[in-house]
């Protein structure tokens, strides 16, 4: 039961507090460290429920194709805390199964330069392709992508481009190439390279694993609590403005802010934030099938990447500026006749009917920031003595991803942490 307008849902004289505003991953993992450490927590977010924008559907369907690489270090310790590691598999150990509808060519595709040397390498890889992906790794001034791979256009479309839109939401005309860069170099490590999905979804495999293991902790979430305003007096935040009630923050008390860059800048104006955003569109095709979890990509169409599960078929297409104004009367019909282009390629097993099954689609107007060349506005991390910041926009070496946002949360609890030692 919520308490009444103006009154205070936790006892004011709770020491050592710490609210932790925003339930997505970012929230969660910071949440998650610090009940690890000891420290009393109150999770709250505005939503019916958690996970933010990595959040599945009432049905328990994603709203997007989440993957994520062996590089991923923080979001796979994260998963294997909370119980979640086995549940994500590598659906193609052999390299990526690529369609490129132009053409009609099928091959395989691995992400790093070990797979490449085992016969898996992208198409147009050159030795100056090779050195221009090297000079990603080099210090200089930003430019996009386009420009930086115009010597090199097949590999620009066939390797560079799908990695960049899936990777940063953003065009190569004006994504950012050091940006792809710092997911490069982390993938190019040994055993890096190896892409991961979730057996059942992201729900169920993560966001689900984590409020259990929260729950074990002590932490259940508040739902439907939106944080209003920010009261700050000097250096400190002094009281949390919720819609159900004011929560001050007495001496010891602290918190983070793991939230949408557009909320964080309407409740701390002075915080360096993206204004501009790229869209993602997702189609839920329902197709129950006894089927392996299979995970391909597409060149040269509507879809871009397709994930086969045996509840069904999620396509994502990412920076999808025009696609996200299209209906979904006729998108679905468009990527479904490419799915089956798709299964043929790579005998799929069916049936794969001409009609297209029932489909849902999802789309996200502001699912992140556009990565451009040139500098980023990332915020301080901890702007207030007693406030820190968390969510995957916030992290000043990669983009905004499941990583980024597993190692926003963690920086920001290590932030209040670290002045008590």
């Amino acid at each position: 039961m919520m308490p009444p307008a103006g009154a205070c849902p936790f006892a004011p004289d709770s020491r050592g507090l710490t609210h932790v505003v925003g339930a997505g991953v970012a929230g969660l993992a910071a949440a998650l460290l610090l009940a690890e450490r000891g420290v009393p927590v109150a999770l709250h977010d505005a939503a019916p429920a958690a996970g933010g924008r990595a959040r599945a559907l009432p049905d328990g369907t994603d709203n997007g194709t989440h993957a994520l690489l062996s590089a991923n270090r923080a979001a796979l310790a994260f998963l294997a805390r909370i119980g979640a590691r086995r549940a994500w598999v590598e659906p193609e150990p052999d390299g990526l199964p690529v369609l490129d509808l132009a053409d009609g060519r099928a091959r395989r595709v691995a992400l790093s330069a070990g797979g490449w040397l085992r016969g898996h390498a992208p198409d147009g890889l050159t030795a100056g392709g090779v050195l221009s992906l090297l000079s990603l790794a080099l210090p200089g001034r930003d430019t996009t992508l386009a420009a930086r791979f115009a010597a090199h256009p097949r590999l620009l479309r066939g390797f560079v481009e799908p990695l960049a839109v899936a990777a940063l939401n953003t065009p190569v005309a004006e994504a950012s190439a050091a940006l792809l860069g710092a997911v490069l170099r982390r993938a190019a490590l040994p055993g890096a390279g190896r892409l991961l999905v979730a057996r059942e979804g992201l729900g169920p495999d993560m966001i689900a694993p984590a409020l259990a293991a929260l729950a074990a902790r002590g932490v259940t979430p508040r739902f439907g609590a939106r944080l209003r305003g920010v009261t700050v007096h000097a250096t400190r935040a002094t009281t949390l403005h919720f819609t159900d009630g004011d929560l001050p923050l007495a001496p010891g008390q602290r918190a983070i802010l793991a939230l949408p860059p557009w909320e964080t800048a309407r409740l701390l104006p002075a915080t360096p934030a993206p204004d501009a955003f790229a869209p993602i569109l997702n189609l839920h095709f329902a197709r129950p099938a006894a089927t392996p979890v299979r995970f391909l990509g597409l060149l040269g169409g509507l879809c871009q990447w397709v994930l086969v599960r045996p509840s069904g078929i999620s396509v994502t297409v990412s920076a999808a500026d025009a696609e996200s104004e299209e209906p979904a009367d006729t998108l679905a019909p468009r990527a479904w006749a490419e799915i089956r282009r798709l299964a043929r390629a790579f005998a799929l097993s069916g049936p794969w009917p001409e009609a297209p099954p029932p489909c849902r689609a999802v789309k996200e107007r502001r699912a992140t920031p556009r990565h451009r060349a040139g500098p980023r506005a990332v915020p301080a991390r901890l702007p207030l003595a007693n406030l820190a910041l968390a969510g995957d926009w916030t992290d000043p070496a990669l983009p905004a991803t499941l990583e980024a946002a597993v190692r926003s949360g963690e920086d920001a609890a290590m932030a209040l942490l670290r002045p008590q030692g």
